[in-house]
């Protein structure tokens, strides 16, 4: 197996074998908030039932799923890049950032990990990227989900701090209501200055 190797959809997966390790991102498409990673071991004795890509999962599912895998998988890790780390390197640099350090913190090294989409962060053991993996592999599954869930909260205890900007509502996404927001408001601390909409309100 090649150390980074991309598996098309459709295409037979030929996982490595041993300890694997499944991660996924939340929130490269808001102009809001951090980019969070997560990385998953699942127990192959006891994977939770109803894995699946986080966005085909209802905000309940995804919290008694997040729940189930925090108890019954043999390491679990989530970490983030910040507002300034994505204004700095790039959404993509810093959606890899946030990867690494999630599987850094894991507490043991998996013998490869899978990653969702094309691209893969440097790490020191075998890496796949899986287009869909989120929705193809369970421990993929699994970290798609502790990684939206994580991501979620955060922008709710934003929305706490600056209810302004109903972050609660949009997660940071530029849907109609954020983007009225942030034309009433301007920018806040939070919101992705490198991103177009931010930029163009920021400079009036």
């Amino acid at each position: 197996m090649r150390p980074d190797r991309l598996v098309r959809a459709g295409e037979p997966l030929d996982l490595p074998c041993g300890v694997l390790c499944g991660v996924d991102e939340a929130g490269r498409g808001p102009i809001a908030g951090p980019v969070c990673a997560a990385a998953v071991i699942l127990d192959p004795a006891c994977v939770p039932a109803g894995l699946d890509d986080s966005k085909k999962l209802s905000a309940l599912q995804r919290s008694e799923l997040e729940m189930h895998i925090k108890k019954e998988a043999t390491a679990w890790a989530v970490a983030f890049a910040s507002v300034e780390e994505i204004d700095c390197m790039n959404i993509l640099q810093a959606t890899l950032l946030a990867m690494q350090r999630a599987v850094q913190q894991l507490g043991l090294r998996p013998d490869a990990a899978v990653f969702d989409g094309t691209h893969c962060p440097l790490l020191p053991m075998p890496r796949i990227a899986v287009v869909q993996g989120d929705a193809r592999i369970a421990t993929v599954s699994a970290a798609s989900i502790l990684a939206k869930t994580a991501r979620d909260r955060v922008m709710d205890d934003l929305a706490r701090e600056f209810p302004q900007y109903e972050f609660d509502r949009h997660k940071g996404y530029p849907t109609p209501v954020h983007l009225e927001r942030l034309r009433e408001h301007g920018p806040s601390p939070h919101h992705r200055r490198s991103f177009a909409p931010v930029k163009a309100f920021a400079c009036r």
